[in-house]
């Protein structure tokens, strides 16, 4: 019986490396705003626990915002700052910066041959997501995937589940048979909080987080000769992600969850 059905991948970070890139795009547009900000590495790594950019911005910016005469004044200067930013991040995106991770073309490539559904939830914008993807995947990409949700229809940003809830509804799948491909606390926080069983593929900003009920947390998707290190979890044997591996993190999942239904079962009944 095949349990796995939907496969929902997150993009920043997940699909792609664009973490680096959004904090580049980011210290460029604080060069042209006159500010001294500067979010190193080490600083973008503790920032990325924050999702969305303009959150960041004002997480960040909160000292500078007592310097506005009201709060109005200060989150406009924040859409601003982040709208250079996001320019200046597209330019990056359409100059061919950002590959995509490896391992994501051939998973890619497998679901849709095991006739498997995909989507995406994403805290991105679909500008960002489209131009992303143009650059690396067939001019039909979009045709691939089932449901596309980003943050441009659902406002609440991960690690609020809504945005795997929206996704969820539009494809009319249970969670129990879908995984979701996530990179951060708060994207798997995310997924877990919509009942999906989430593998997590870590990277330079988040390999030293803690993934709370992650099935799988691996530092990348693999291939065939870049297998993957797994960090916490059991692969079973499987050197990168597959249609295999993720049906059987699935059925483990369903048989987990059946057991504690007996369990709890027999204990109410005495």
């Amino acid at each position: 019986m095949k349990h796995l059905e939907a496969v929902i991948f997150d993009v920043d970070g997940t699909l792609a490396d664009t973490e680096d890139v959004h904090r580049l795009a980011f210290n460029r547009a604080c060069e042209e705003f006159d500010l001294d900000w500067n979010w190193t590495p080490k600083l973008y790594e503790e920032l990325l626990r924050i999702s969305g950019g303009r959150e960041r911005i004002t997480y960040y910016g909160a000292d500078l915002a007592q310097q506005f005469p009201h709060r109005d004044a200060f989150n406009q200067f924040v859409r601003k700052l982040h709208g250079v930013k996001t320019q200046i991040y597209a330019e990056m995106l359409n100059a061919g910066e950002v590959p995509l991770r490896p391992g994501v073309e051939r998973l890619l490539g497998e679901i849709r041959a095991a006739d498997l559904t995909l989507a995406i939830a994403t805290s991105s914008t679909y500008s960002n997501l489209k131009t992303l993807l143009d650059r690396n995947l067939p001019t039909d990409w979009a045709s691939w995937f089932s449901a596309i949700v980003t943050c441009d229809t659902v406002d609440e940003k991960k690690p609020s589940p809504a945005v795997y809830q929206a996704v969820l509804d539009r494809l009319q799948i249970n969670p129990d048979y879908a995984v979701a491909l996530e990179d951060t606390v708060n994207g798997c926080l995310a997924a877990t909080g919509a009942g999906l069983t989430t593998v997590i593929t870590t990277h330079f900003f988040t390999r030293r987080h803690h993934f709370p009920n992650a099935a799988l947390v691996v530092n990348g998707i693999g291939e065939p000769d870049q297998p993957f290190t797994v960090i916490r979890g059991d692969a079973g044997g499987h050197t990168m992600v597959d249609c295999e591996l993720l049906e059987r993190l699935v059925l483990e999942r369903s048989e987990r969850n059946g057991a504690d239904w007996e369990s709890n079962a027999r204990t109410a009944t005495g």
